[in-house]
């Protein structure tokens, strides 16, 4: 006999708070497929790449006051 979304949602609101945060936790990663993964590991590996550039000296980089001009200029 199989359990219903409504009862699955009833016994699951009988948990404590901290069960119901694992659960959802649980939940979200199985949502999570694997192409996800392999984007944010990709992402992972470019922001490393970069700090390490940027801790060498060999990124440019630009002030917040010269960004938000430079973004101010544009939204005109």
């Amino acid at each position: 006999m199989s359990i219903t979304l409504k009862e699955l949602e009833q016994h699951a609101r009988s948990l404590s708070p901290e069960e119901r945060a694992r659960l959802a936790d649980v939940l979200l990663e199985s949502l999570r497929d694997a192409p996800l993964a392999e984007i944010e590991a990709a992402w992972d590996r470019e922001i490393e790449e970069r700090v390490a550039a940027y801790e060498r000296g060999k990124l440019d980089t630009f002030s917040a006051e010269h960004v938000f001009a430079g973004a101010r200029r544009l939204a005109r």
